[in-house]
């Protein structure tokens, strides 16, 4: 199977489908499943799935055939063999599921359902399984198989009584020279156990003799004449039933096109049924697939999670985006919502049905590739860099612009710069191309990257900051943070490391990092005194810097700079929210906005506590408050 597939666990699917098959053929073209680049035979194919999970539901489960060795049977009989009562056996059973399937495909004729045509081409096979239940009973010929047959069997059993008779009444007379007092069967003669020492004495003919030598088993002479019949009845016997067989087999031949025409319709059914019973199992739907390069996948969940514990997403690409870059902590499910949207359109093209909510519209992609997991390669002597980097060369090689590609964790596994440079290189390349795109990543240019490029779009995984967990949530058109120095905090690193991490990461003074603590706006005698160390890690921002938020594209004003850990309070539209520093980008600085004296409790002020605060500063009131309700950090 192809990498890129099972890079997304499809050969998992495969074997899923196969195990709902019954016939091997069917097994087999399950097994080179793959994606219909036709859209029209595409869409063919998933309505003929949709048509058998309509009928599985309503009517129950197809009365399909195994037809284990049925086509072996055929060959051998056109290749002239004679074939035996249990291979035409075989063919009575193929024929009864014949008739059983049209039944049970008539059922669904009035509903109109696609499938429902394959019942007009099973052909129908009664004559010949009545030919051959006529002389075939458990395995065996009939007796009525022919006349013939019957007159040999019945003078077989008058002889075989005559000779039992006489054997009978040897056993009382002659008891005396026998080791055990029973008739046996011996080489096709009926025969007595008798002692050695009397063999002479006995009379007859040895025909078999025990293990230790003691005893031998002989023919009688008083049974000779009547054996000598039997021998030549059972020749007879034989003759006749050879020439039943054959001309069964002949009949067999004489159908065996129509035979073949049945076996391939039940194939195709069995695979049909297959898939049906595989959307039952994942509880799916059948979706829109066409040729708009567009994407909308409304609450879908990966077909191989637990329905109970997995998440479902929300995934959409307009024809105007190409790529989606999605972000988030690690072990937050980005790789996994990758591989879910992969694994989901590759499913659909194959005529599938996939777990998601009716409404979904998947894209037709003439290729699937994909940079999943680790690509190191020992044999090979490949890095996990090299060996990204060998899959991603040869992606770039064969990607066209309707191709889906999906990349994890792109340009990682080097030197952080440099793998940022060739992650948005590559981005660049496949967007030039215009091909469609997920990609999943930590670095913040590539971020950068997302949010001023046409046609390119950010996603986040949600994560809980508060309980440190991630929720596996999918929020589109939102970049999240890695939440790596935020999660060693609360999970207790030493505030030693994580400053010196703050420093090697952001620059700055290695101080440890504080809780954020909330203060009042600076005042005019505070703003006319030199400024302390900025706690920003970039050094761009200050008090009253006018702000673009990078994500909304909103303006807002600086009100408290960054902390130790890159965040910064803004306030937009007369709201303080928290942000990283790296997601806001300085318009105009204070110091150029405003005077220095400027009093920015005018800014960020309501006016009850401007006045609240005028008052406090002239004589103490206990009944004065000033309240920071519109922080979010208050």
């Amino acid at each position: 199977m192809n990498n890129h597939y099972t890079a997304l666990e499809f050969n998992i699917i495969i074997d899923k489908l196969k195990e709902h098959a019954l016939s091997q053929k069917a097994k087999d073209a399950l097994a080179n499943l793959s994606p219909y680049l036709n859209e029209d035979m595409c869409v063919r194919k998933m309505a003929e799935t949709t048509s058998a999970r309509n009928l599985l539901d309503i009517v129950g489960a197809p009365p399909l055939a195994i037809m284990e060795k049925l086509d072996e049977i055929i060959t051998l009989a056109d290749a002239g063999s004679m074939l035996v009562p249990e291979q035409l056996k075989s063919i009575v059973g193929f024929a009864q599921s014949c008739k059983r399937m049209t039944t049970y495909l008539s059922k669904s004729e009035s509903t109109g359902e696609a499938v429902a045509v394959y019942g007009k081409s099973i052909e129908n096979l009664t004559t010949l399984r009545t030919e051959i239940e006529l002389c075939i009973d458990y395995d065996t010929l009939r007796d009525d198989a022919s006349p013939a047959l019957r007159n040999i069997r019945r003078k077989k059993e008058h002889v075989e009584n005559q000779i039992k008779e006489k054997l009978d009444h040897i056993l009382k007379s002659r008891k005396q020279y026998l080791s055990d007092g029973y008739i046996a069967i011996r080489q096709g003669h009926y025969v007595l156990p008798v002692q050695r020492k009397f063999q002479a004495q006995f009379g007859g003919t040895v025909i078999d003799a025990s293990g230790k030598g003691s005893t031998v088993f002989m023919e009688p002479t008083a049974i000779a004449k009547f054996q000598a019949e039997l021998t030549l009845l059972g020749i007879e016997e034989d003759a006749e039933e050879r020439r039943i067989l054959y001309t069964l087999t002949a009949a067999v031949v004489e159908y065996a096109p129509l035979l073949r025409r049945n076996m391939e319709a039940m194939e195709i059914l069995d695979v049909l049924f297959a898939k049906a019973k595989l959307s039952a199992s994942m509880k799916a739907v059948p979706v829109e697939i066409g040729g708009a390069r567009r994407l909308d996948i409304r609450q879908g969940r990966h077909p191989l999670l637990s329905a109970e514990e997995c998440v479902a997403l929300d995934f959409a690409m307009d024809e105007n985006t190409n790529g989606v870059i999605i972000t988030g902590p690690n072990t937050g499910g980005k790789t996994v919502a990758v591989k879910t949207v992969g694994l989901l359109c590759l499913m659909a093209q194959c005529g599938l049905h996939i777990p998601c909510d009716a409404g979904s519209y998947v894209a037709m992609q003439d290729s699937y590739w994909c940079d999943i997991g680790d690509s190191q390669n020992i044999s090979q002597n490949l890095s996990t860099f090299s060996g990204h980097m060998t899959n991603i060369i040869s992606i770039l090689a064969h990607a066209s612009r309707d191709s889906l590609v999906l990349l994890d964790e792109l340009g990682s596994g080097t030197d952080p710069a440099e793998g940022m440079g060739i992650a948005v290189a590559v981005l660049e390349e496949l967007r030039l191309r215009g091909c469609m795109f997920l990609v999943t990543t930590h670095y913040a240019q590539v971020k950068t990257y997302a949010e001023k490029s046409d046609g390119v779009i950010s996603a986040r995984m949600a994560f809980d900051r508060e309980n440190l967990r991630p929720l596996y949530q999918l929020e589109m058109g939102m970049s999240g943070e890695s939440c790596a120095l935020h999660i060693a905090q609360r999970l207790g690193l030493a505030p030693h490391l994580l400053a010196r991490a703050h420093h090697e990461v952001y620059g700055g003074q290695a101080s440890a990092p504080k809780p954020p603590a909330t203060k009042a706006p600076k005042s005019r005698l505070e703003r006319t005194q030199p400024d302390k160390p900025s706690n920003d890690p970039s050094g761009k921002f200050a008090m009253g810097d006018s702000v673009t938020v990078l994500q909304t594209g909103e303006i807002g004003i600086v009100y408290r700079p960054a902390n130790e850990l890159g965040d910064v309070i803004v306030q937009v539209k007369g709201v303080k929210q928290t942000m990283k520093h790296n997601r806001l980008k300085r318009n105009v600085s204070a110091a150029e906005l405003y005077p220095p004296d400027y009093d920015f409790s005018i800014i960020f002020d309501s006016v009850e506590n401007r006045k609240a605060r005028h008052h406090m500063g002239r004589k103490h009131d206990p009944t004065l408050s000033i309240t920071y309700g519109n922080d979010e950090n208050a």
